[in-house]
Order: C-alpha cells, then sequence, then structure tokens
C-alpha cells in the first residue's frame, strides 16, 4: 500500500464557481503564470485509486475533472450524492483538494444514465448534485444556467491560460443507432445553441495565449464504434470550422471517456499549428489491450492507469507545450511536444 504523501496545506482554491457577471465564466485568484496542469477521467468510486499520490507528487496548478468522476448511473440524487462522498472521501484525493485548484465537467456516467444526452429527464438535479462535488458556491452563474460548460482563466497577461470546459451531455441529442451499434447522424447535435454561441464569445478575440479546451468525450478521432464527437459529424466539423474561424491562440483539447490514453491530431485550415486532441482514461480502470483504428493517432495506445499531466514552456520560441500520459509509480507512458 502506498504511502500517503504528507504537504504543508494552504487552503483549496475552486475556481469553477468564482462570481461573474457571465453565464459559464469563473475568474481566476491566480495571477502568477501556471505551468502545470493534470487532468484525467473515469475514476470509479468502488476501486483502489492508486494514482493519486502520483498526481499530488507534480504538484498541479490546477487539477482537471474530465468525466466519469463517479459511476452512478442512476436517476436518484440521493445515489449520486452517496457515489459522489465516496470519491470525495478518499484521503490522497482529499490532499489533492487541499494542494490544487479543482475543476472539472462531467460525462455520462457521472451525468446519471451510460451514453445519455438530453433525454436525461433529472439533468438539472444532477447538474448541482455535480457542483456540489466541485465545491461551486451556491451564488455561483453555474448553479442557474443549463449545463455544466464553464470557462477559468489563469496568469497574467502574455502568460495566460484559458480553460474552456464543453457540455456534451445536456444538450446532446441522442445517439443513433443500428444493429445497436453507433452510427453518424449527420443532422445531431452536442452542444445546443446557447453553448455554441457561448464557445465563439469565447474564443474570439480572446487574450489568452494557451486555450485548453475539453469534453468528456473525443473530440477527433472518427473509426471506433463508440460514443464520439464524431458521431455528430455535422457538429464536430462545426466545432473545427469555429477554431479554424477565431483562430485562438495555443489551442489544444482533451478528453477522455475510452478507458485507455492516445493522442490524436489533425491540420486545420487557417490555423497556424497543429490541434491536438490528449485523451486520459482512466484513473481507476482500462480497457484490455487491444487494436483500435484512429487515423489520427500519434504515437501509441496506453491501456494502463493512466492521467494527463501539460507541462508548459513559457521561455520557449515557440511557445511549447509538453504533454505526459502518467502511470503509478511515476511512469511516463506517452510524450507529446506541442508547438504553437
Amino acid at each position: 500500500m502506498k504511502k500517503l504523501i504528507t504537504l504543508f496545506l494552504f487552503g483549496c482554491i475552486v475556481l469553477t464557481g468564482c462570481r461573474t457577471p457571465k453565464s459559464g465564466t469563473a475568474t481566476s485568484s491566480i495571477q502568477k503564470p501556471i505551468t502545470t496542469i493534470a487532468f484525467g477521467s473515469c475514476s470509479d468510486q468502488k476501486r483502489p485509486q492508486p494514482l493519486w499520490d502520483d498526481i499530488v507528487a507534480q504538484k498541479p496548478d490546477i487539477w482537471i475533472w474530465l468525466g466519469d468522476n463517479i459511476y452512478g448511473d442512476s436517476e436518484s440524487m440521493d445515489t449520486l450524492r452517496a457515489k459522489y462522498a465516496r470519491q470525495k472521501s478518499n484521503p490522497v484525493y482529499q490532499q489533492l483538494r487541499q494542494s490544487t485548484p479543482i475543476i472539472g465537467v462531467w460525462d455520462d456516467h457521472d451525468y446519471g444514465v451510460n451514453d445519455g444526452g438530453k433525454e436525461y429527464p433529472k439533468r438539472k438535479e444532477s447538474q448541482q448534485v455535480m457542483l456540489d462535488f466541485l465545491d461551486v458556491p451556491t451564488n455561483s452563474p453555474l448553479r442557474t444556467q443549463e449545463g455544466a460548460y464553464s470557462i477559468n482563466t489563469y496568469g497574467p497577461n502574455g502568460q495566460r491560460v484559458k480553460v474552456i470546459l464543453l457540455d456534451g451531455r445536456y444538450f446532446r441529442d441522442p445517439l443513433k443507432k443500428e444493429n445497436k451499434q453507433n452510427v453518424p447522424d449527420p443532422s445531431g447535435d452536442m452542444l445546443g445553441e446557447t453553448q455554441w454561441k457561448w464557445l465563439e464569445q469565447q474564443l474570439t478575440n480572446s487574450d489568452a495565449d494557451v486555450h485548453i479546451i475539453g469534453c468528456g468525450i473525443q473530440f477527433l478521432p472518427e473509426e471506433h464504434i463508440y460514443e464520439k464527437w464524431a458521431n455528430f459529424p455535422t457538429a464536430r466539423q462545426r466545432f473545427l470550422d469555429l477554431i479554424s474561424k477565431t483562430k485562438p491562440k495555443g489551442a489544444m483539447l482533451i478528453s477522455g471517456d475510452r478507458h485507455m490514453a492516445e493522442v490524436s491530431k489533425v491540420s486545420i485550415p487557417g490555423l497556424p499549428y497543429d490541434l491536438y486532441d490528449i485523451t486520459s482514461s482512466g484513473l481507476t480502470h482500462v480497457s484490455a489491450p487491444h487494436e483500435e483504428a484512429n487515423r489520427h493517432r500519434v504515437g501509441k495506445m496506453v491501456t494502463e492507469l493512466n492521467y494527463g499531466l501539460i507541462t508548459i514552456d513559457w521561455n520557449a520560441k515557440p511557445l511549447t507545450a509538453t504533454v505526459r500520459i502518467n502511470g503509478d509509480n511515476q511512469t511516463t507512458y506517452l510524450t507529446q511536444e506541442i508547438k504553437f
């Protein structure tokens, strides 16, 4: 059994729910440049959780939950609360809460139903339970908006990081299936018009130097049969076109859901750098090793317990972020350098 890491605790700063006049927006009390962002997904509250001490040891400036933060799968809010409480009571995760600001968004199992979208009848109630888990204040605008999308901005002008978390559940159309398998639905949407307009506002003329855009499911892969943005190809293309139109500086994508880790890459017309999607999943369980087509993949698939770690080198020319897929006992399985 791993030894718990002893830290000097200085009080958790929860940034998701800071007061702001704009829906979905939070302002940050971190004004110094941030260099290290850790993220992960798929944490089953019933299973052993061996990665938290590895994550704490990295001393990240932020931790980002990317969904399936618990395995709730219920329309009972009491059930969801009990499962979140079990996750939150993990003693090493508590150390992370004490030392690191925590933000996040949901995927399907913590939303309340596997593969669920806007048809889930308890989405409003479930949103409040998730915000409780993230310690979002009761007076936050995130409590009154529909959908769990949010933005957090960190650091001074010239070294500013904007984290945009998209809600791929609350407004998403039901999956289209044939022979019980997902098939593309060109008429379906992921975000809903209110969230689309909000996203465009966050990207247009943004003063951030790095934009980290997260969602519970993968943005770029197209071939596999599981949940992905490509199940709604019109919405996926709309997203990529929006990136091309707004040309945010230093954009990268992060995602979860898949019980494995990989890095995908595309080139977008008009964007002067490649766009990467870093998938990190899962924190407590992963798929068995297997082959899976992904023409956008860079490097290998990782089927070990993992979390993602982004390190920004503010002195590099061009600006550079190094992404690592890390595991237990300070293991690194995959490294990708991203130049903007």
